[in-house]
């Protein structure tokens, strides 16, 4: 059963995130914040990571930068899942996640991103050969 780990602080949306995944058969960890996130990551190295930016403690691109910088989980597969994005904002372009998703999100996209990084599995962020999709062409 894959291994999801969800790092958001908004209790609500939390619990419809762990319901959803609950569902698609997963197995969910979740953290209120960046910080006790990041613990949970590196102890139980889940397969996918779904995370908020605007957390307390540490937001999630402070996160996503912890943990492409320890290498025994650099290569965890990272979504984004966040309302605090804004149009422009340069950090997404440099943060190393896998995929951006807006709040809301509808469930079967959000249900289809996650599995697409399950099928892709632990992945290289740095280099030409990456196979991340945020990396990858994207066909119109």
């Amino acid at each position: 059963m894959p291994v999801l780990l969800i790092a958001e602080d908004d209790e609500d949306i939390a619990l419809v995130l762990t319901r959803v995944f609950k569902r698609a058969g997963m197995t969910v960890l979740r953290a209120a914040d960046g910080q006790a996130a990041l613990e949970l990551i590196v102890e139980h190295h889940p397969d996918v990571v779904v995370t908020d930016l605007g957390m307390p403690r540490m937001d999630g691109w402070e996160l996503i930068a912890a943990v492409r910088s320890r290498p025994e989980v650099a290569d965890t597969p990272i979504a984004i899942l966040s309302g605090h994005l804004r149009p422009g904002d340069p950090r997404a372009g440099t943060a190393q996640c896998c995929a951006i998703l807006l709040k809301p999100c509808p469930n079967d996209q959000l249900l289809a991103t996650v599995r697409e990084l399950l099928a892709i599995g632990p992945h290289d962020h740095d280099s030409s050969e990456s196979r991340c999709p945020a990396e990858m062409p994207v066909s119109v």
